[in-house]
């Protein structure tokens, strides 16, 4: 739309839905996305020089996939041939693929438009691959999905990905003052009513259009309360098998990482109102007590399956409480990946050296044969040294000593820093009188 009277419609037939009326007759009556369809913007530069290439628009629902499609072949013309890879198979396909090689010898060209193109499997994607490389078709291909799960890298290679985005507030307040304009009236809602539509179309616009088809008979004026009660606010956005899924848990993870808990919270509450299971984020916490607290806070761990625990006795929602308490623990706990580091660094070391032996002196000798071969020889029992501190070297014979975890300074770790330097003071006979008097030894430290 242009903001043009209701006459500029080819027709207006008033029993089509609201959604379908007010589709955009050019590129530049789209919103939203300018960042791809601007006269200087990726797809704008394409459509003025009238050279497309293959292409996936990625996006969420209601951001205008299709619509750009058909705009993009009545700006460049070509002939726009729609397709559903849910209602479709490969014998649609090759009756598509016929037509576009006709068309192309009379100098027609055929732009391919395929909705929900990651629901063909992998023989149907490769299918296009021939036709796209002559270029009998233009391939536009529009997905939800992320490409990079759900495509072929084949078909990638030959295609541009392009990233629409959800609709802001901005296009979602436009998309309701063409409505209106078309109509003919203003909603019935009040400013804060209206604001409120907007939110609870949650960047979909044609979830925000077929609203205003149930509100615009209402009585007016309406506020917020009386908005809630009359259409149902937009489902959120969330699968728990795709990237949405990973998105959420990446982006909870990375809060309580950067010790922001009010953002972890707010990732926790958007995983829990889209049905994620309580319990696949009990064992992601857990796991992040691990790898990302360790020994800073060695009580973190049992915060994460105390919560774990909570949850499996008492189920939703109030056992969601606990796991909103461990997230916030973990949240303002001191980070620290030394555990994490240091296991990977022995993990490397280990696969490295193969097979080495422990070295005698710590093996034990039950028989007299053992004992022959130097098992436990020279061994000392640290508990009855001065400092309960031998100094013996546990490595293999043959692997110079490694130095594996290198704690922070952050939270308990700091004490077992002290301690670890202690012990290698002792090891290396550099401590000094003080150095050797218990009270002062690190041993007592605690977090």
């Amino acid at each position: 739309m242009t903001g043009q009277p209701p006459s500029l419609f080819e027709v207006d037939d008033e029993s089509r839905p609201l959604a379908d009326r007010l589709r955009p007759h050019t590129l530049a009556d789209v919103v939203g996305q300018n960042h791809l369809l601007a006269a200087e913007a990726p797809i704008g530069r394409m459509v003025d020089g009238h050279r497309l290439v293959s292409m996936v628009l990625w996006g969420p629902p209601g951001c205008g996939k299709t619509t750009v499609a058909r705009l993009l072949a009545e700006q460049t013309d070509l002939a726009f041939e729609p397709l559903s890879a849910t209602f479709s198979g490969v014998a649609d396909l090759r009756k598509i693929f016929q037509a576009a090689r006709q068309r192309r010898e009379i100098g027609q060209g055929t732009l391919l438009f395929v909705d929900e193109i990651h629901r063909f499997n992998r023989a149907q994607q490769d299918s296009f691959l021939p036709y796209v490389e002559d270029g009998t078709i233009v391939l536009v291909g529009a997905t939800t999905e992320n490409p990079s799960f759900e495509l072929n890298g084949a078909l990638l290679s030959r295609c541009q990905v392009f990233v629409l985005k959800r609709l802001d507030d901005v296009a979602l307040d436009t998309l309701i003052t063409r409505a209106e304009h078309l109509l003919g009236e203003p909603l019935p809602l009040d400013a804060d009513a209206r604001h409120a539509l907007i939110a609870m179309a949650d960047g979909d616009g044609r979830y925000l259009l077929n609203m205003i088809e149930q509100v615009r008979a209402l009585p007016a004026p309406l506020d917020p309360a009386g908005l809630a009660a009359a259409v149902q606010k937009r489902a959120p956005l969330y699968d728990k098998s795709q990237e949405g899924h990973y998105n959420l848990i990446s982006a909870l993870h990375k809060s309580m990482r950067g010790s922001d808990p009010d953002a972890a919270l707010y990732w926790l509450a958007r995983m829990l109102q889209g049905g994620e299971d309580p319990l696949f984020i009990a064992r992601r916490i857990t796991r992040f007590a691990n790898e990302d607290i360790g020994l800073a806070d060695p009580n973190a761990v049992q915060q994460a399956l105390a919560a774990w625990d909570v949850y499996e006795r008492l189920g939703s929602p109030e056992g969601e409480l606990a796991i909103a308490q461990a997230v916030l623990y973990l949240s303002t706990a001191p980070k620290s990946i030394g555990v994490y580091r240091g296991f990977n660094k022995a993990w490397a070391a280990a696969k490295r050296t193969g097979s080495l032996m422990p070295p005698a002196h710590i093996l034990n000798a039950p028989t007299s044969l053992m004992k022959n071969l130097g098992y436990g020889k020279g061994y000392q029992y640290d508990p009855d040294t001065d400092t309960g501190f031998s100094g013996a070297d546990y490595f293999p014979d043959g692997l110079p000593r490694e130095t594996f975890y290198e704690p922070t300074t952050g939270g308990y770790e700091r004490a077992i820093g002290e301690r670890l330097r202690h012990w290698d003071q002792l090891r290396n006979g550099t401590t000094n009188d003080d150095d050797n008097d218990p009270k002062s030894s690190p041993e007592g430290l605690v977090p």
